[in-house]
Formats: C-alpha cells, sequence, structure tokens
C-alpha cells in the first residue's frame, strides 16, 4: 500500500481498478483543517491525465505491475515494435503509449515495458541515454562566456538546448526524465 505522505513523482498506484502514475502532487496543510493531497495522475491504459484531491494519509494498493527488459528494433506504419530478450517474441506499442520517449528511443536500444495483466502499457526509458547530435549551429569563440545554451537536433529527432561548445557530430549524454543536456561523452 502506498500512502499519500509516501507520494513521489513517478509512483504507480492502483486507482478506481486502474493503474495510474503520479506526475505531480501537492501536500496542502489548511489552518483549521486536516491535510491533504492535491495529485495529478496519468492512466497507464488510457493515457488521460486527471486530478484528484485525497485525504492525508489515505491508502491506495501499489500498482500490479511486471516490467520486461526488451529492445526497440524498428517503427513501421506508426506502430513501434520490441523483442523480447528472453523469448525473441515481438511486441508492437502505439505512439501514445510511448509517449514523451518516442523521441528519444533509438534502435536497438533496451527498455523496460511495462505490463498490466499480460497487456503492455507504457515504456521507461533508461535514466541516461548517449544520442549523437545530428544538427547544430557551430560554436564560435568567445560563446561560452555568456553561459547560454542553442538549440540542437538529435540523431532520434528530439530537440533539446545544449551549451555553445557543442557541435554537430558529437555524442552526448541527456536525461530521459527531463529530456535535458548532462554532458558531452568523451
Amino acid at each position: 500500500m502506498i500512502a499519500t505522505n509516501d507520494f513521489r513523482r513517478g509512483s504507480k498506484i492502483e486507482y478506481k481498478g486502474e493503474p495510474y502514475e503520479i506526475i505531480e502532487f501537492q501536500h496542502v496543510k489548511m489552518g483549521r483543517g486536516g491535510a491533504f493531497v492535491r495529485a495529478k495522475m496519468k492512466g497507464l491504459k488510457s493515457g488521460k491525465v486527471i486530478e484528484d484531491t485525497f485525504n492525508s494519509g489515505e491508502k491506495f494498493p501499489k500498482a500490479n505491475l511486471q516490467s520486461k527488459q526488451m529492445q526497440y528494433l524498428y517503427l513501421q506504419d506508426g506502430m513501434y515494435y520490441f523483442m523480447d530478450m528472453e523469448n525473441y517474441e515481438q511486441v508492437p506499442l502505439t505512439e501514445e503509449q510511448l509517449g514523451s520517449s518516442k523521441s528519444l528511443l533509438k534502435e536497438e536500444m533496451i527498455v523496460t515495458i511495462l505490463y498490466h495483466k499480460e497487456t503492455p502499457l507504457a515504456v521507461e526509458l533508461p535514466i541516461f541515454v548517449e544520442l549523437a547530435i545530428s544538427e547544430t549551429e557551430p560554436g564560435f569563440k568567445g560563446d561560452t562566456a555568456s553561459g547560454g545554451a542553442k538549440p540542437a537536433r538529435l540523431e532520434t529527432g528530439a530537440l533539446i538546448k545544449v551549451p555553445f561548445h557543442i557541435n554537430q557530430g558529437d555524442t552526448i549524454k541527456v536525461d530521459t526524465r527531463t529530456m535535458e543536456y548532462i554532458e558531452r561523452v568523451k
């Protein structure tokens, strides 16, 4: 069981018979009344985002999810195909099931697929991925003094901000949770 006091970003709970992931939450303590928690949750089956308010200390069962390590193979007709590393079975997922993960997904990447009652629901990327810069403006001498950032397109098509010293062809480490540049890979 997960109490509202234990809510964390990314926690997965069973709510109204469906698995949900906590996106945001806020503990609110009123002057006279009891405390409560306002939470924004994403339905792992439907993909819908809902907001609800719970009494402080209210408990929810953990979502009954299984996870499998799979390798991303290819995209065909709007379906993303993944291969189970144990039995080589292929599993197709839709764009909606991938959500924002699709912008950092690279062929042959090993990911975790979450299942609820034998149905694939969502994809969890590794926390950090290494991707090459396919397109960015060149950096000029003296640009680094301002400490700013410039837009760069990654090999997967995602657009992120990188420091001025990063050039086209460089490989960088990206945090998949925030889609932010971490460091250049040697």
